[in-house]
């Protein structure tokens, strides 16, 4: 599954491989060697200032995946609700979806993969906005 195991190393990689980025050109922009870029690749996490970097380097969102994994496999936040807040550091609603998610999920429903129930068991989607996804491409689709 693309979001539940993330092996960072290889998305960049793939990233790089699919941009036809010369090394000369990453180890110019990351002021690093090539024996350092190859360790990265095989790399299952690296230090988020260096994935800022690569997210700038490659103009891709690498952060992306771990936010997917937080709203994909985290468990729900029922648990201190009633917290306050941190003024100090934003906060994020774990709901919030994008649109990489939403095809995820509803390639997984359309191909059989996984049926509605089985979504929002693993996901812990709301059934309300499952539906609503559903309702949505199917407009598309027949419109």
């Amino acid at each position: 599954m693309l979001y539940k195991e993330i092996h960072i190393g290889k998305f960049i990689k793939e990233m790089v491989d699919e941009n036809e980025v010369p090394m000369e050109r990453i180890s110019n922009f990351l002021n690093k060697d090539v024996q350092f870029i190859e360790h990265v690749y095989s790399s299952k996490s690296i230090d988020t200032d260096l994935l800022l970097r690569w997210s700038k380097l490659l103009e891709y969102d690498f952060f992306r995946l771990y936010s997917s994994h937080l709203i994909l496999y985290a468990p729900p936040s029922a648990v201190n609700k009633n917290q306050k807040k941190s003024e100090k550091i934003p906060y994020f609603r774990k709901n919030i979806y994008t649109q990489e998610i939403k095809d995820f999920i509803m390639k997984r429903i359309l191909s059989g993969e996984m049926t509605y129930g089985e979504v929002i068991k693993e996901y812990s989607i709301p059934k309300s906005t499952l539906h609503r996804w559903l309702q949505k491409n199917n407009d598309t689709t027949n419109g």
